[in-house]
């Protein structure tokens, strides 16, 4: 079973986060800056919160609210889900499913270690179904 630590480690190291006194003009620059769909919110090195793409539609353009005058932690999704290093992809997709999220954050005690995103568990499935079909046609082939 593939685990949360597998996935970071191919991952860049460090979290970009944003904190919930920002605005979210702010925080959606960075995010662009940085081609992600959300930000850890972090207060005083603790999580709080995510921010996301969605929460801005459904939170700044729906509600007639501007971007520039909008705190983040009136629009950040809280509390957060999170996993830890231990965790399974499998427990990741479930949380994902259920919870109709595309960010956990990765905890190690109360510290933010990493980001596991529907993007890279799907990336990892894809590996492992790859080197499984190499195994299985070696197996088949005799080699």
């Amino acid at each position: 079973m593939i685990k949360v630590l597998h996935v970071l480690r191919g991952k860049a190291p460090g979290v970009v986060s944003t904190n919930p006194r920002a605005s979210v003009y702010d925080a959606l620059l960075l995010m662009a800056e940085r081609d992600i769909g959300a930000l850890p919110v972090l207060d005083g090195g603790q999580l709080v919160g995510m921010l996301s793409e969605r929460d801005y539609a459904r939170g700044v353009v729906l509600r007639g609210r501007t971007s520039r005058d909008t705190p983040v932690a009136a629009l950040m999704s809280a509390p957060v889900l999170t996993v830890r290093m231990e965790d399974t992809l499998e427990h990741c997709m479930a949380l994902m499913t259920e919870h109709r999220v595309r960010h956990l954050p990765v905890l190690e005690g109360d510290d933010l270690v990493g980001i596991v995103t529907i993007g890279d568990v799907v990336k990892q499935i894809i590996t492992d179904q790859e080197h499984l079909i190499h195994e299985l046609e070696g197996y088949i082939r005799g080699t």
